[in-house]
Parts: structure tokens; sequence; C-alpha cells
């Protein structure tokens, strides 16, 4: 790829993490309520939440309020919570790594469950082996997380014993991850299956079994390595999701996280705090499809300009 698309796709990305910026602060600030209020206490009169909007900057008018936020962000400043009267920034650098944990582990999960049942329902396409796994795929597709979540915890943890709910330990991993990854690997193990059957079909498969190769080597190395090419194009939509079902899964299981603490600056219009984590969310998901813009031209050469 050469430098110039480089530097247009960066500084598309950067477009899109200052559209997201500028989206979440305009919604968050035209909300009903006042932080003000929040932050003094039910019991404030009016002149002392005047001091704290003062305070705060609330009282300045929104376009001056916008260009502070944005200043602050350049020097790498978050802003301070209204309720902990902590930086956000520290803040979310102690969530980020519990919610880096979840995400990569459920995307671990879903690769792997995604191109082993794609694999499978592709060398086994028509049986009851393939209906199978589609009928699964469009349950599990057409359920959402949270409510898959609930299933396995009344299952595995209150009707079995096996798996505990809330904790630190890698079993405590087990549920949340699982809950996150199956629901996101059914569009994978559909890009592998359609990949792998639309590759059976192709030219370089008439020759491979000119050469006298065998099926299963057709199958599991060249067919499997050309419909993996393609689903690369995939991670970043799935880390995407990913992220977004952290918020509902940690908030479930009772997990630290970025996710949780966002759902509860929301409830307590804590907005800096929401900003940074909508912030920090946006600015992973563009630095993911962006390596994976970029990867997908180095994987596959025909795509290179």
């Amino acid at each position: 790829m050469s430098a110039q698309r480089v530097v247009e796709r960066l500084l598309a990305s950067l477009g899109v993490i200052f559209g997201a910026v500028t989206l979440v602060f305009l919604v968050l600030n035209w909300l009903p309520g006042d932080p003000a209020e929040l932050v003094a206490g039910q019991e404030a009169n009016a002149e002392t939440i005047e001091r704290v909007r003062q305070q705060l900057g609330s009282d300045r008018p929104l376009l001056q309020q916008y260009l502070h936020y944005l200043g602050g962000l350049a020097r790498g400043d978050l802003g301070t919570s209204y309720v902990s009267r902590e930086p956000v920034a520290k803040r979310l650098a102690e969530q980020f790594p519990s919610t880096a944990l979840l995400t990569l582990s459920a995307c671990a999960l879903a690769i792997v469950a995604g191109v082993t049942l794609g694999v499978v329902s592709a060398r086994r396409a028509g049986s009851w082996v393939d209906q199978s796994i589609q009928t699964a795929a469009l349950w599990l597709h057409s359920m959402p997380g949270f409510w898959l979540g609930v299933l396995l915890m009344l299952l595995f943890s209150v009707a079995l014993g096996w798996l505990p709910v809330i904790g630190n330990s890698p079993l405590a991993m087990v549920l949340p991850v699982t809950a996150l990854g199956l629901v996101v690997s059914v569009p994978i193990m559909r890009m592998v299956r359609g990949g792998m059957l639309d590759g059976l079909h192709e030219p370089f498969v008439t020759t491979l079994r000119a050469k006298g190769l065998g099926e299963a080597r057709i199958f599991y190395v060249h067919v499997l390595r050309n419909a993996l090419i393609p689903t690369v194009t995939l991670l970043g939509v799935v880390l995407g999701e990913l992220l977004s079902g952290a918020v509902v899964i940690e908030t479930l299981f009772a997990r630290q996280g970025l996710g949780r603490i966002t759902v509860e600056a929301i409830t307590q219009k804590d907005i800096p705090v929401v900003q940074g984590a909508i912030l920090v969310a946006s600015l992973s998901f563009v630095v993911i499809n962006l390596l994976v813009d970029l990867s997908y031209t180095w994987i596959d050469p025909r795509v290179r300009s």
C-alpha cells in the first residue's frame, strides 16, 4: 500500500474520532438535568449550585465549553469526574484492562468457534450436521447477548453450580466470555462456510485436482486459506460488536470495566466520564479497523494499490 493511501486512511480515522467526540459532547449536553445540582447535593441552595456551575464551567456558552473540551483533549486531559472528583483518564486507565481482557478473550472464542463450525458446516453441506449448525446459528444470532448470559447463569451457575457468576478468578470469566463470544461467532461461521463452498468452484481447485492433490488437503489447506482472507475484514466489525456488548455483559455479571462505569456515569449524569469512556471505545474501534484494513492489503496482494 502506498504512503499516500495510508495517510488518507489515517486522516479518515481521525475524522471519525472527531465526529464521535463532537456528537457525544452535543448529545450529553442537551440531555435534561443540571450536573451542578448533582455535584452540589440535594440540600444545596441556589447560590451553592451557581457556584458549582461556575466551577464546572457549565454556565458558559456551549461553543466555549466545546472548545475548552477539545483543548483539554489535545493536552491529554479528559476532565474530572463530577461524582468522584478523580481524573477521568485515571479511572479509565484502571478499568480498561478488564474490558480489554474480556473483549479479546471473547474475540478468540468467536474466531475459534466460528471458523471450526464454518469448516464443519461446509464439509458436511446439506447434511443434518450442516442443518443443525445453521439452526443453532440462527437461534444464537437472533438472541440478545444479555439473554444468553442469563440462560448461561441459570444453567451453569444456579442449576448445576459448576461456574461462579461473580469474581476475578479464571472460572468467573467463562460465562461472560461465552455469552459475549458465541453471539458474534455466527457471522464468522457464515463467512467461512460461504467462502469455502464458493472456493470449491474456483479454477484453482480444478488445477489442484489435476495435479493429484487429495480432496482433504485441497479442502482444509487451500480452500480454507482462501476463505479466511475475506474473513479478516470481519474482525473489525466483530471487535466493535464486542466492545458495545461488553457494556451489557459487564453490568449483567457485575464485572469491573469501561462498560459498567459508563452505565453508572450515565445514571449519575457524570458527563466527563461518559465522554471519556465513549472516546476510548471510539478510538479503540477506529484503530482496530485501521489495523485490519492495513493488514488485509498485506494478506491479499490483489487489493494493493
